[in-house]
């Protein structure tokens, strides 16, 4: 039996879940999120949490159990306290800057990079090297934190880039003169 999988999922007194033809939709003071149920994979709704079973051994339903209980647990999250990654910018003359719902960054090219930003994920930049990406969605806040760093991931002789906050860059040692 799957550890995660069989571990039941509270349901916090100010988020509604409602399970319909194998479509979960849970609605909180953040937001709605939705997500398509595998049909090897049952649910119970009971009062207070939600429980993931599985009703046979095979693989690929073992496989199924952990992770779906999984982005329940991410969905219930999510439309309670929403999720957020920290990313930081290293380098003279590199900076971030809001403008709507796209991020301009200076990263030392020729031309500002203008990044769109999808719907339901929202952008603060406190200083001008600190960027704080928000929304209720885990994977979506997750692959936006991702592909703004990939802009200019840090280069490993100085350092310069974008990185996650606390993430460790090992430094080259450059050439030395003969």
């Amino acid at each position: 039996m799957s550890r995660i999988g069989k571990v039941p999922i509270p349901i916090p007194k100010d988020v509604k879940v409602k399970l319909t033809d194998s479509i979960l939709e849970a609605v909180g003071p953040t937001g709605r999120l939705t997500h398509r149920i595998p049909p090897e994979i049952q649910i119970s709704i009971e009062p207070e949490q939600i429980v993931v079973k599985r009703p046979n051994d095979h693989r690929t339903t073992r496989c199924l159990h952990g992770l779906t209980r999984a982005l329940i647990a991410n969905m219930i999250t999510g439309v309670t306290q929403g999720f957020e990654k920290r990313l930081e910018i290293q380098g003279i003359g590199y900076r971030a800057d809001p403008q709507g719902n796209v991020l301009r960054l200076t990263l030392g090219f020729s031309h500002p990079v203008l990044f769109p930003l999808p719907e339901g994920v929202k952008v603060e930049v406190e200083r001008q090297t600190s960027i704080k990406v928000k929304g209720i969605d885990k994977q979506l806040v997750g692959s936006v934190a991702a592909q703004i760093r990939s802009l200019k991931p840090p280069e490993p002789y100085k350092g310069k880039g974008i990185r996650y906050v606390g993430e460790y860059v090992k430094l080259k040692v450059g050439k030395t003169k003969a």
